[in-house]
């Protein structure tokens, strides 16, 4: 799981964080309420996780409480590559 957290947070940062300092983003920090993605994010954050993990996101799994935040993400993760 903490190999998902690093990965998530580079890519975050990589892609809508840019110039942010590493202590910008905490792992459970709402990416929406924080306007740090927005709905043309959520798509790039769904595309990314079904490249980078090889899993299928469902159109019924694209809610806040999998997607929201680095720690939500990784329990994602984990649940649909267990």
């Amino acid at each position: 799981m903490a190999d998902n957290t690093t990965k998530i947070r580079t890519f975050i940062f990589d892609n809508f964080l840019f110039d942010a300092e590493e202590d910008a983003l905490e792992n459970d920090t709402s990416f929406l309420e924080q306007g740090i993605i927005d709905s043309t994010g959520v798509l790039e954050l769904v595309d990314w996780l079904e490249e980078e993990f090889a899993i299928s996101v469902a159109d019924e799994e694209l809610v806040p409480e999998n997607l929201d935040s680095v720690n939500l993400l990784s329990a994602y993760i984990t649940r649909k590559t267990s």
